[in-house]
């Protein structure tokens, strides 16, 4: 059974010999090219032999030229349309018609874009985006409308260059966001998305990020994979997802301990996962990213057990 059958009869519901694996983490290599960021991706998921790729993208959602900080109405309404060909993630996307070429027939591998709430967050507004759902709601929705436009003319050009499909971040926890904000400025936006490109993707995941999840507001997204901390003490289980949606689950891995066990610990922390995830629509994997200066042997060790 080679990585591509594995995975899909997987996402099939029917078992295999042993559950798909991935593990990932930031390579911090956002300054350099796309052939750069390409190679040691590549390099990194032959050395630990994955069945799959998750894609890192960490060329960031470009903000309006000029300016710095996003924190009146003013600046949410010079968040245009973007031509994809002038922003930064033209290196993502020599990345990954690399990433294609080279994997094609061979496994597949899926690209990171965070949701259009977390794309306004991260590089534009930052310290002021719960001022700015406060104060400036409409300005902030029609922002967040554009933003998803963006994001899903990237996305469908990420899987026309080869991605399986799109692992979408969802910002879906207490720690992060209210209930109330999460359900009007986040909620809506990744739907959206998720609903544009339901269908062209043969693995688009959603992965639900934080640890006091808002999960039951989650479940009805059109994603063929869910993916999340389940390994946190708020949960929920592998099970519980299972049970809930005929969507595959993602995770098993408590992406907090990879880095701070031996081998021998993580040899048992597999075995418990397999046992969570069961015989079927379950891929191994972290439940985020984990650390990058974990030690290699530690990864090693995860991969051989897996497939025992």
């Amino acid at each position: 059974m080679d990585k591509i059958e594995r995975v899909d009869r997987v996402l099939d519901g029917k078992e295999v010999d042993y559950p798909p694996l991935s593990l990932w983490y930031h390579f911090g290599v956002q300054h350099g090219p796309g052939e750069q960021f390409a190679k040691i991706t590549l390099e990194f998921f032959k050395f630990y032999d994955f069945d799959f790729l998750k894609v890192m993208n960490d060329y960031f959602y470009p903000p309006p030229q000029g300016l710095d900080a996003v924190k009146s109405r003013e600046d949410l309404k010079k968040i245009t349309p973007l031509n994809l060909d002038e922003t930064p993630w033209q290196e993502q996307f020599k990345a990954l018609d690399i990433l294609g070429r080279e994997l094609k027939g061979k496994a597949y591998f899926v690209d990171t874009v965070f949701d259009p709430w977390q794309s306004l967050r991260r590089s534009m507004a930052g310290e002021n985006i719960a001022d700015l759902m406060e104060t400036e709601p409409e300005a902030t929705l029609e922002a967040l409308e554009i933003i998803t436009d963006n994001l899903i003319s990237y996305c469908e050009r990420s899987l026309g260059l080869g991605s399986a499909g799109i692992f979408l971040s969802v910002a879906a926890a207490r720690e992060l966001i209210p209930h109330d904000k999460f359900l009007t400025f986040v909620k809506p936006f990744a739907k959206k998305l998720l609903e544009a490109i339901s269908g062209m993707g043969r693995m688009n995941i959603a992965h639900i990020h934080g640890e006091d999840l808002y999960f039951e507001d989650v479940i009805d997204f059109p994603v063929d994979i869910f993916s999340w901390w389940d390994r946190s003490s708020k949960g929920p289980s592998l099970q519980q997802v299972k049970n809930s949606t005929s969507a595959c689950v993602m995770g098993g891995i408590n992406q907090k301990l990879v880095a701070r066990t031996t081998p021998a610990f993580l040899k048992n922390h597999v075995r418990e996962a397999l046992e969570m995830g069961g015989k079927s629509r379950f891929f191994l994997a972290n439940g985020c990213s984990i650390d990058p200066w974990t030690y290699p042997g530690s990864i090693l060790a995860i991969v051989k057990t897996a497939r025992e």
